[in-house]
């Protein structure tokens, strides 16, 4: 697998896009939901790779990442975006903002719910987010390899937003693939005709460094759960390549002395475990051998603060 950094550099260094045939069709789906309904592992999938973390722990993605797919009859570039949820700090006020901002910037709206429970308040909230947008929406009813044995209510009660907003649905599964064939064509069929906005062989347009930085925090989110939830932030300090391995030195904030001793483990235990997790991640990433140092660093409330979000790479996007 090719490094998604040498895209991104092939891509700044000028080399041209190809000119796309008169049929051709592309443009930018959000993708919406509430938080863990399994937005990052449906676009993961459709990608076709691992560019967005996943976590069993709510609320998991903080940036609108882009993963871009490229078929011979469109270019489709989805925004995973922010589970929409009730804020309770300035950070979490900043993603909900930054994801709502998405609805009105790109050109279809995939609605992605949970197909295990019945739609809820937290579903007619985003719902009614969006019928005061003018952005096309396409209800998609996930997960259901994980559906009780009659899930009929439970689709009824989706089904019924809806049609009360005469909005196609689909089912499918992000974690299996089941179906996702059949919700990439209902998406191309919902598009304009259009360019080719970057190169065919792009998934992504977030530099290697961003993507470094998320894996580390997977696999935080992954070995300590609730310990130390969300008040973790990622800064890759440093990365040096050589022909036999790549250094990457990051640094972990958090907001508390307990979270560091949490993150940090007895006799630095957890610190390794996360450590090297992270490491088999990033090597699947850059295809080659990683040697990553890992630091902890108190920022007291930094998730309430604009000048530390705005240093950690959180702003409220245009």
């Amino acid at each position: 697998m090719t490094s998604i950094d040498n895209h991104i550099l092939s891509f700044s260094e000028g080399v041209s896009i190809p000119q796309a045939p008169p049929e051709f069709k592309s443009g930018f789906i959000g993708i919406i939901g509430r938080p863990n309904v399994g937005k990052s592992t449906l676009m993961n999938q459709l990608v076709g790779q691992k560019i967005a973390i996943t976590s069993p722990v709510a609320q998991t993605t903080r940036n609108r990442l882009r993963g871009i797919v490229t078929t011979p009859d469109a270019q489709l570039i989805f925004v995973d975006t922010p589970g929409i949820h009730k804020p309770h700090h300035q950070l979490g006020e900043v993603l909900v903002r930054n994801a709502t901002i998405a609805i009105d910037s790109v050109d279809v709206v995939l609605f992605v719910v949970d197909g295990t429970v019945a739609c809820g308040a937290g579903d007619r909230f985003i719902a009614d987010l969006l019928i005061n947008s003018k952005t096309p929406v396409i209800a998609g009813i996930n997960k259901i390899d994980q559906q009780p044995a009659n899930p009929q209510n439970i689709n009824e009660s989706y089904q019924q937003m809806a049609d009360a907003h005469q909005w196609p649905t689909v089912k499918f599964s992000a974690m299996t693939g089941a179906e996702l064939p059949q919700l990439q064509t209902l998406l191309i069929e919902n598009l304009d005709h259009g360019p080719f906005y970057y190169p065919p062989d792009l998934v992504t347009d977030q530099p290697e460094r961003f993507i470094m930085g998320e894996l580390i925090r997977e696999q935080i989110l992954l070995l300590t759960r609730e310990e130390v939830p969300h008040s973790v932030a990622i800064a890759i300090d440093k990365v040096e390549e050589t022909p036999a391995i790549t250094r990457v030195m990051a640094t972990i904030h958090v907001e508390r002395d307990s979270q560091k001793g949490i993150l940090i483990g007895k006799g630095g235990s957890m610190l390794k475990a996360i450590g090297s997790a992270a490491r088999e991640q990033i090597q699947k990433l850059i295809s080659g051998k990683v040697y990553l140092e890992l630091f902890v660093k108190v920022q007291p409330k930094w998730r309430h603060s604009r000048v530390r979000l705005a240093e950690l790479g959180y702003r409220v996007e245009e």
